[in-house]
């Protein structure tokens, strides 16, 4: 059983303990509290963060991938879509957005000019650094309620999931 307060997830596992008792269900507990973290609580500070600055998530994710190569602030739209996990069609809608907000440009790529180049422009590194500023204050309020010990703990055991989620052996079902 959880800490604290019971929630949502702790009756949905209560439900399949009362319903399945011959599974372990203690894992959905766990992931389920996981995700319903980060989709409700994460994910909208940082929605709300990024959203002061007049972007949506999405768009800040784009500048933020831009800002965070260095100068000169570009990549292809290929490397761009791939650090995104995004289809190429999604990218250039998401890129066509940005350059009408003045936040990114199109440039010839110089090494190779039948391609081009994703550019963050001044007024995009002004919002991404804007925007970034605050996402990372509003996220160190929501941990700041974690004691060092409990954070240290979470961080570690979420790199250790990430391990094991790129570890398609630990799979049911895997060869």
């Amino acid at each position: 059983m959880s800490q604290g307060e019971p929630n949502a997830v702790d009756e949905i596992v209560e439900d399949w303990r009362r319903e399945r008792p011959d599974l372990e269900v203690s894992a959905l507990a766990t992931v389920g509290r996981l995700a319903f973290v980060a989709e409700n609580i994460v994910a909208p500070v940082g929605e709300r963060a990024v959203a002061r600055h007049g972007i949506a998530k999405g768009d800040f994710d784009v500048l933020a991938t831009l800002r965070r190569t260095g100068a000169p602030y570009a990549l292809s739209p290929s490397v761009l879509s791939a650090e995104l996990m995004m289809s190429r069609a999604g990218m250039t809608k998401r890129v066509d957005r940005l350059e009408e907000a003045e936040l990114v440009e199109r440039t010839l790529d110089a090494d190779d000019r039948r391609s081009f180049r994703i550019t963050l422009t001044a007024k995009g590194r002004r919002v991404a650094d804007a925007a970034l500023t605050d996402l990372a204050a509003d996220l160190s309020i929501l941990v700041s309620e974690l004691t060092d010990t409990e954070r240290d703990g979470l961080d570690r055991a979420l790199q250790a999931l990430l391990r094991v989620g790129r570890d398609p052996s630990r799979e049911r079902g895997a060869s």
